[in-house]
């Protein structure tokens, strides 16, 4: 499964040294079944201007570290680093998160098992249909709506929802629903609040103090 990472800081600041942390993060980490987040990474930020600017690599995001200098300061970043559901779905850029459309970027993670959607939706992995499901949803209702909405479609025609995790950002706030299954500590996501910076992670990173979000609920952060 998947790991990400959303940062929103009271200043612009460079990202070189979270996200060699948070590779550092991703290095280590193992899914219950032993599988790497290997297959890929992107970072996505907002400009100045408040639109969306995203850089992916097929790479491994720990061997991708001089790319990490490249990216410009920003207030907000969603990165979101990959690991392949089925073989053949590697080496794909338009695969690897984040997603951007608009005012909103979007990180997902979860194991969903039988899923059987009632209607065709647009997008070759699930990642991309839960995305798109998402944008229709907010073209009329608000991000929590729109995330529990959607949320409630996938659990009414998945067999079994293992984890569950979005991340939708815009320019004022994070939105997410966590929702997770054993094992706990893989699964969960945890955030970490100070006056400067708000972070919200797949695994607790080095040098801050981040607390377990709790599962099946909506939060705005």
């Amino acid at each position: 499964m998947c790991r990400y990472l959303m940062a929103r800081s009271s200043t612009p600041f460079q990202p070189a040294e979270l996200l060699s942390t948070f590779a550092g993060m991703a290095e280590a980490s193992r899914a219950p079944d032993g599988d790497r987040q290997k297959d890929g990474w992107g970072i996505g930020w907002l400009d100045p201007g408040g639109r969306w600017q995203v850089h992916k690599s097929v790479r491994p995001v720990w061997e991708d570290g001089e790319a990490f200098s490249c990216i410009p300061p920003s207030r907000t970043f969603l990165v979101h680093v990959r690991s392949a559901s089925f073989p053949g779905q590697q080496d794909n850029l338009a695969y690897n998160q984040p997603f951007v459309a608009g005012a909103y970027g979007f990180v997902f993670n979860g194991l969903l098992q039988g899923v059987s959607l009632p209607v065709p939706v647009p997008g070759e992995i699930g990642s991309q249909k839960i995305w798109t499901l998402l944008t229709q949803k907010l073209l009329s209702l608000p991000p929590v709506p729109s995330l529990e909405e959607t949320v409630r479609f996938l659990v009414q025609n998945s067999r079994r929802v293992q984890a569950l995790n979005i991340g939708l950002c815009d320019q004022n706030s994070f939105y997410v629903f966590c929702r997770y299954d054993d094992p706990i500590d893989y699964y969960r996501l945890w955030s970490y609040s100070a006056p400067s910076l708000k972070l919200v992670c797949s695994e607790p990173l080095a040098g801050f103090d981040f607390i377990p979000l709790p599962t099946g609920r909506s939060l705005v952060l």
